[in-house]
């Protein structure tokens, strides 16, 4: 089980960037090829940006088209969490880190093999640790929208 993370406002905002902020704490969404990880290719694990929790593994990480980091796997199961989302006239699955809540993106049920889902992932929800995996993510490709 995930270690929880409490932290007040006033603590979030002294701690993140205004983006990530906006973002990790207001469910925010980047625009699609700017964030700094979606065209990453280097092995490794990302975090969560607001309190490091590991999240996805670069094994998982594939090219959706989308413009956002795309994984079809968490690491861990307990370290994501899901809810409905109906923001924007839309119905999404918003994803959530599993330890402080912060908003990481949305899943949609159009991922690759071997899960079908696609972890669609704001980067300024994320920090990248360089290293472990096995030397990079799959090639599949969908397309979609965060």
């Amino acid at each position: 089980m995930v270690k929880k993370v409490d932290k007040s406002e006033e603590e979030w905002k002294a701690e993140l960037s205004p983006d990530q902020y906006q973002i990790l704490r207001q469910k925010g969404t980047e625009r699609p090829f700017t964030g700094q990880y979606w065209d990453n290719h280097e092995a490794g694990t990302y975090r969560c940006a607001g309190c490091g929790t590991e999240l996805f593994s670069s094994d998982t990480k594939y090219d959706s088209g989308s413009g956002w980091p795309s994984f079809y796997a968490p690491t861990d199961p307990d370290h994501v969490k899901t809810e409905a989302d109906s923001s924007h006239g839309m119905r999404r699955t918003e994803v959530l880190c599993g330890a402080c809540n912060a908003h990481l993106g949305h899943l949609f049920p159009d991922g690759p093999r071997p899960t079908g889902m696609r972890y669609c992932i704001n980067s300024a929800s994320l920090t990248f640790v360089k290293g472990g995996g096995h030397g990079g993510h799959a090639s599949e490709s969908t397309t979609g929208r965060d």
